[in-house]
């Protein structure tokens, strides 16, 4: 064998090898950049399910607020009618 064709052998010896190397990797790679996107898609719904709780207790503590809220209004309009009767008719 030339010397010329010994040097062809290796450098496509080293190049098909660096190659399937290279695609294992990029497949190990890919892989575990899937499984990293299972997991944030986990979190990303345990996340959601968290802020819908979130919002549902805020609803019912917005809801408590308004009824408490028109209750003291309604005190408040009997006292102020009280308070205008009485400074009528003294």
């Amino acid at each position: 064998m030339s010397r010329t064709s010994k040097v062809v052998l290796g450098v496509s010896v080293v190049l098909t090898l660096s190659t399937v190397i290279g695609v294992h990797l990029k497949q190990n790679w890919d892989r575990e950049r899937l499984h990293e996107g299972v997991l944030r898609d986990i979190e990303r719904l345990e996340r959601k399910r968290d802020n819908l709780r979130v919002l549902e207790q805020q609803r019912s503590l917005t809801k408590e607020l308004e009824s408490e809220l028109a209750k003291w209004q309604l005190q408040d309009k009997g006292s102020m009618c009280s308070l205008m009767l009485m400074l009528k008719y003294c």
